[in-house]
């Protein structure tokens, strides 16, 4: 017998080919133009053909690099950040408010000034990718700091712990699974911001491709990059829930035991 987890992934899938093989027949069948909503199997021949010749490659590795980099540049600043905060109570009330506007102000306005500031190309898409991903970190390292449990701080207390003692061995660990939670959005955002970096001041990568195809009018194209950057996304995402595993296993066998 399968397992209710297993009949899921069968039900998710089964909708999925359901999507595809609908999507399949409407296309094939309806008058409507392939530069408007193009067959899946013309996609999956433009997705086959890029890949096949390579054409794809350097866009890929130029965008998952921008990801990559601005991912770890956001999530540092932000997790830092995240504890520089929830220790002082003084830097919470002075910096919280200029940190709150700063994420309020849309990226994608603040773009061109990017592209001013460090000109077009990779470094404009990672730092807006960082900035992106800078709030979920710190929010949530904030949040999860302040969730300890009263007890556990007197114990530390009692036993004559010093505040860094504390906070790396029961502050951290115990918001652990808050601060990966804000990783895991960070992941899905990061993407949000290369692409759009590329947009606005990229000539390469997934998000210039996509500028550059809606040029041509190559809708498939425009469909095969976006299940690229899908790709992407999913990958990256199975790899964040892989690295939050990883480390909250011992806590896990710690509530086990328990």
């Amino acid at each position: 017998m399968l397992s209710r987890a297993a009949w899921g992934r069968l039900a998710s899938l089964g909708l999925l080919v359901l999507i595809v093989l609908g999507w399949e027949a409407m296309a094939r069948g309806s008058r409507v133009s392939a530069l408007v909503l193009p067959a899946p199997s013309v996609i999956w021949e433009a997705l086959w053909s890029g890949l096949r010749s390579g054409y794809f490659w350097p866009h890929l590795i130029h965008t998952a690099s921008e990801l990559v980099l601005g991912l770890a540049l956001g999530s540092a600043a932000g997790f830092l950040g995240g504890i520089l905060l929830g220790e002082s109570a003084f830097l919470r009330r002075l910096l919280f408010p200029y940190v709150l506007v700063s994420q309020v102000v849309p990226k994608l306005a603040l773009a061109p000034l990017f592209i001013v500031w460090f000109g077009f190309g990779m470094t404009s898409a990672v730092v807006i990718t960082a900035l992106i991903c800078f709030f979920p970190l710190m929010e949530n390292t904030l949040t999860g700091l302040q969730q300890v449990e009263p007890r556990k701080l007197e114990l530390f207390r009692m036993l004559g712990a010093t505040p860094v003692q504390t906070l790396l061995r029961l502050k951290i660990p115990s918001g652990l699974p808050v601060i990966m939670a804000g990783f895991r959005v960070a992941v899905v955002l990061a993407l949000v911001g290369a692409v759009v970096g590329e947009f606005i001041g990229g000539s390469k990568g997934l998000g210039a491709l996509i500028i550059a195809s809606q040029g041509m009018m190559d809708t498939p194209l425009m469909f095969a990059v976006l299940l690229l950057i899908t790709v992407l996304g999913l990958v990256m995402y199975q790899l964040a829930i892989g690295l939050e595993r990883l480390l909250l296993w011992p806590h896990l066998k710690e509530t086990t035991k328990d």
